[in-house]
């Protein structure tokens, strides 16, 4: 008996072992941190797209509508549409904190012109905007002898049927953007270059540090010199190079195969990734599984889902943010996002541990699980739930520990599968996840209908979590009655 706790403990320590050790591993942890860090801009994104197209219309209309959304346009305009640059720059910052970089300001600077060499030169019309359009020719295909009319791009940007420029029966033949240059694609500099942005912001600054750790690409300006710019001087050579890295790949890329890396990583790399991620919930469910289990074991669950799960997951719900703002609808391929695992699957924090509280409101008769529930549930309700975790306690509890682990992973399944369903609406507002309970659903769908569905959903969460948590809760309570009797009976032996 003795011999298999001690195997069961050593299985334990090694798993929190490898799980710290992946958490820990830098460009993971770079990763997490650089996502932790522009956070704030997709959240003021999902909120002024969900104002746009669910407050605004709801009182205006017409060119009211359209001039009052210029404000949700332009944050837009400054968050999405350039969440790929931000991050670029953003990775190689953390990645240089994390590894003690000095001079880490630079890598800011690396990360970012790195990927703008990376990004094509020109742009064809199929990634173009209606801002790198030229013009547009319309000819008459009843009669093949027709002048063919061309109208200019400021005609265009106004809206072809006002200019009265295109005569009856004519039909657009082509656009005049084929390649259009001088320009960057928002699928490159929005939210679906981001892979593009990780891959080539952590290669960069790796690059740019290794280099400057050479003393002679070193240039000493002697004493005396403003801190500042010695560090330009120090990391001006190694800058040259790994720049200049970039731009052989970039030229060897286009002058042999015709393309560019951030293609490349779109289709061999994002797309297989987040197919995989929404081949169905089973790899998120995995992944935090093993998150909260860690987690009732002391150790935080971003450990793991932080490194492995949610960089995927967030890029998702910002591409989602992205297409709901341009009123287009959401595909299968993005219904799993990181907002479905913060509104549906984390309900009072990790293990949806709010239901447990409210639980120990209702039917415990412990009057420490009750202080401790007191305690608690203010900053439960914003799902924050380190106090009632460690408090109450959930680690190492194992009659608490099986539904901490399981409740989360049962609402990812089945929110999965009723969106899937076409009964809840797929996430399209980055909500904060302090965000409680039911205000959280109806925001994270866009509002309206649909939101009211995602509240109802989330009451049946609550009362099936509370349904799943109680016997557990009843079980451990016993158990604590039975340690502090045996731990009374020791004390009286003793005396």
């Amino acid at each position: 008996m003795a011999e298999e706790v001690e195997e069961k403990a050593s299985f334990l320590d090694k798993f929190s072992e490898v799980s710290a050790k992946v958490g820990n591993q830098v460009h993971l942890r770079s990763l997490r941190d650089g996502f932790a860090t522009v956070m704030p801009i997709y959240i003021l994104a999902g909120i002024a797209v969900l104002i746009n197209n669910v407050v605004f219309p709801l009182f205006l209309k017409g060119d009211a509508l359209a001039n009052v959304q210029y404000w949700g346009n332009a944050i837009t305009q400054g968050t999405l549409n350039v969440a790929t640059v931000v991050l670029a720059g953003i990775i190689g910052y953390c990645l240089a904190r994390n590894k003690r970089f000095k001079n880490a300001i630079a890598c800011v600077v690396i990360g970012i012109t790195a990927l703008f060499i990376m990004m094509p030169q020109t742009v064809g019309t199929a990634a173009a905007s209606i801002a790198d359009v030229t013009e547009l020719t319309y000819t008459n295909p009843s009669d093949t002898s027709a002048k063919a009319v061309t109208v200019k791009y400021d005609k265009v940007e106004k809206g072809i049927e006002k200019t009265g420029k295109v005569p009856s029966g004519y039909q657009l033949s082509s656009v005049g953007s084929d390649n259009v240059s001088g320009v960057f694609s928002k699928n490159f500099t929005g939210a679906n270059g981001l892979f593009g942005a990780i891959i080539i912001g952590l290669a960069a600054t790796t690059i740019f540090m290794k280099l400057s750790e050479n003393e002679k690409l070193r240039v000493n300006l002697g004493e005396g010199i403003p801190p500042a710019v010695a560090d330009t001087f120090n990391t001006m050579f190694p800058m040259l190079i790994t720049l200049s890295i970039f731009g052989l790949i970039a030229a060897l890329l286009h002058g042999i195969w015709a393309t560019d890396l951030m293609t490349i990583i779109n289709t061999c790399i994002a797309a297989p990734l987040k197919g995989f991620v929404n081949a169905g919930p089973w790899f998120v469910i995995l992944v935090y599984t093993l998150a909260n289990l860690l987690f009732c074991l002391g150790i935080h669950q971003s450990t793991i889902s932080g490194v492995l799960a949610e960089p995927i997951l967030t890029i998702l719900i910002t591409e989602n943010m992205a297409m709901y703002a341009a009123g287009q609808p959401i595909p299968a391929d993005h219904y799993m996002n990181m907002q479905i695992i913060n509104t549906f699957a984390l309900i009072g924090g990790s293990g949806c541990s709010l239901m447990l509280l409210l639980d120990t409101f209702l039917f415990s008769k412990n009057k420490a699980s009750k202080d401790i529930a007191k305690l608690s549930i203010l900053p439960g309700i914003f799902n924050i739930n380190e106090p009632v975790i460690y408090g109450y306690p959930i680690v190492y509890n194992l009659p608490l520990m099986i539904p901490f682990v399981l409740v989360p992973d049962l609402f990812i399944g089945l929110t999965y599968a009723l969106t899937c369903a076409g009964i809840l609406a797929p996430c399209v507002v980055m909500v904060p996840w302090t965000t409680p309970v039911f205000i959280s659903g109806f925001l994270a769908v866009g509002g309206g209908t649909a939101g009211v569905v995602a509240v109802i959903w989330q009451v049946i969460e609550v009362a099936a979590g509370m349904a799943i948590y109680l016997p557990f809760m009843k079980v451990s309570e016993r158990a604590q009655a039975k340690q502090m009797e045996l731990a009374a009976e020791a004390e009286k032996q003793n005396a």
